[in-house]
């Protein structure tokens, strides 16, 4: 009974609370045990509405959100809280979620390629090089080489479950084609729920990227490292500023003046990470050119998806056509049949009319032979009737 309600309360908890993986700059891998949805506040600076996003329960938008000290990634399976220092992962022990947790630890602890001999700013030719104003080191600074993997890993994601979905899809639509059965119609159903399903989620993706791409504030908000050291420059100069005005010898009139100012220096150290980050104008090249490349990815996949839905979109029309086809067949026999037994009907009405207990004088005459002739005449006159017919549905149109 405790344990279930244990169970309960950590379903409960959410993505703030339970097992997590913190994986360092140099590629080693921790796993935080139990950790609460408040530590996990203190050590990233995220609010709470963030961490849900995180959670694997609840249904969020795929998202990149760059914040002061983090950047929530979102996307699709991926999951992860990105700071300058390490890579949050929840439920590191999640069969989807391992590969991942690996493959940000080998990343990391490569060393970052040196850069290309008489590479500018602009980040070069490789999207892996950095622009010589960040650091001049020409690498990837670790928030984006840790964002990296998860884009390469949720694209890669996507675009192997397309490809699986190409190999089964191709070869049913063509099965079907050449062979309209049940068990042909349910396996293109269940492929076309696929098929809207991953769409749904490369678009998701692609809107994701592109609405990066389109924002600069949201792509320079995601610059933690520049930005940290750009907080403590700035706490610096004004820590020296301080230290230079005690010192200073003033009148009381002065006196009074540099206390005024002194409050609204401490305001300003306060929320430094605020004004310091409403100053904050780092270059964005290298990170627009990292989501570019993955944008063009993505873009791509959701082609492929776009291709197999015309494809499937064909194949509908042409099953259509078919069953349009069927259709006027089935109509054409029953106006021939219809047709048939009108006539008939038309002949036994003949029948019965000389099967009237009457007297005429053909029942007075010889009658050697005379049945047949007027059994055959009644044959006759039918199928002559039924081929006029015919010929004036032909002329009409109504028959081909």
């Amino acid at each position: 009974m405790a344990s279930s309600t244990t169970a309960a309360r950590r379903r409960h908890a959410g993505a703030g609370a339970g097992e997590w993986a913190a994986v360092s700059a140099a590629g080693g891998a921790r796993r935080v045990e139990a950790a609460g949805k408040h530590q996990l506040m203190r050590r990233t600076g995220l609010p709470a509405r963030d961490l849900r996003a995180l959670d694997p329960a609840l249904s969020y938008p795929s998202s990149i959100s760059g914040r002061d000290r983090a950047v929530v990634v979102n996307l699709d399976s991926v999951r992860a809280v990105i700071t300058a220092a390490e890579v949050l992962v929840p439920a590191p022990r999640d069969p989807a979620v391992a590969p991942l947790v690996a493959e940000l630890r080998a990343r990391l602890a490569a060393p970052p390629p040196p850069p290309s001999p008489g590479v500018g700013g602009a980040g070069g030719k490789d999207a892996g090089q950095a622009p010589s104003g960040c650091g001049g080191k020409g690498a990837l600074p670790f928030e984006f080489r840790a964002l990296e993997v998860c884009l390469e890993f949720a694209c890669k994601a996507l675009e192997q479950e397309t490809c699986t979905l190409e190999k089964e899809a191709y070869p049913a639509l063509d099965e079907l084609s050449s062979n309209v059965s049940t068990l042909n119609l349910e396996r293109v159903r269940q492929i076309k729920m696929r098929l809207v399903a991953i769409s749904g989620r490369v678009q998701k993706v692609r809107d994701e990227l592109e609405h990066l791409l389109d924002d600069d504030a949201d792509m320079a908000a995601m610059h933690l490292s520049e930005k940290l050291a750009y907080q403590n420059t700035a706490d610096g100069r004004s820590s020296r500023l301080d230290v230079d005005n005690e010192q200073g010898e003033f009148d009381e009139e002065r006196d009074g003046e540099v206390e005024e100012e002194g409050g609204t220096s401490e305001g300003g150290g306060y929320g430094n990470g605020t004004s310091a980050a409403a100053g904050f104008t780092p270059k964005i090249d290298e990170l627009e050119i990292l989501l570019e490349s993955y944008f063009v990815q993505t873009d791509g996949t959701l082609n492929k998806l776009n291709t197999l839905r015309e494809y499937v979109d064909d194949t509908e029309d042409y099953i259509n056509i078919m069953l349009d086809e069927k259709q006027n067949q089935l109509l054409q026999m029953g106006i021939m049949l219809s047709t048939g037994t009108l006539v008939v009907s038309a002949g036994i009405a003949v029948t019965g009319v000389f099967g009237m207990n009457i007297t005429i004088p053909l029942y007075t005459a010889a009658t050697d032979g005379a049945f047949w002739q007027v059994t055959g005449g009644i044959v006759g006159a039918t199928a002559a009737v039924y081929l006029v017919a015919l010929l004036c549905y032909r002329r009409s149109g109504i028959l081909q």
